[in-house]
């Protein structure tokens, strides 16, 4: 099996997943909160996991353990978020819609229009094009979710939109440093073809902290 069957596969079970997840909710089960705090959770013990891995030399200066200390300190924060934010789920969708949005625009137009890298020696493929094509592409998303949902035009989802789909693509690449760091191709392997949860949930390194920070 291809790794672009591979990844439609197990694409089209998380889209089944968050389906289940969003029917529960429906029926009172506070099933968001709790995916949230199980991917949070899941992303903690993989990048603890991956610096056990780590070769020792690796580990041999204060700078690197500087920087994975901050990084699994950092992910306790993204718990913290996700719990919080998961009390109200219409918010977390609409994280999860201006993420989806932002990465979608992003590898679409990026790939269409090319251009100039982003950071190439972090991630090949990322290109400014695509950066402000995804920052458009999520903005929308984010828009056009409180058009459908009051009929009104607020102005705060415009500022929201920009700055989720900004910060998504910023944690990408801030996963993407750690990986390299960590000298990994991927966190795990526990969603084939899309690696581990930090691999999959990237976006929420400093979106999902932000939107916790604007409920507060």
């Amino acid at each position: 099996m291809s790794n672009t069957t591979t990844r439609i596969i197990a694409g089209v079970i998380l889209a089944a997943i968050i389906g289940i997840i969003a029917t529960l909710q429906y029926f009172g089960v506070p099933a968001v909160r709790w995916a949230g705090v199980i991917v949070s959770v899941g992303m903690i013990c993989e990048i603890v996991l991956a610096i056990k891995r780590a070769k020792g030399d690796l580990l041999r200066t204060n700078r690197n353990w500087l920087v994975f200390g901050a990084f699994a300190v950092w992910m306790i924060v993204v718990l913290c978020a996700a719990y919080a934010v998961g009390a109200r789920p219409w918010i977390m969708l609409l994280l999860l819609l201006i993420i989806c949005s932002a990465d979608i625009g992003a590898w679409f137009f990026g790939n269409l229009l090319g251009g100039d890298k982003m950071w190439e020696r972090l991630s090949p493929h990322k290109t400014w094009s695509g950066q402000i094509a995804g920052i458009i592409c999520g903005t929308a998303a984010s828009v056009m979710y409180g058009l459908l949902g009051t009929d009104t035009f607020m102005p705060q989802l415009l500022w929201i939109g920009i700055s989720v789909s900004l910060l998504s693509q910023y944690g990408d690449l801030t996963a993407s440093w750690i990986k390299r760091r960590l000298k990994l191709k991927d966190f795990g392997n526990i969603i084939p073809g899309h690696g581990g949860f930090i691999d999959r949930f990237d976006g929420w390194i400093y979106a999902l902290p932000l939107i916790w920070f604007i409920m507060l």
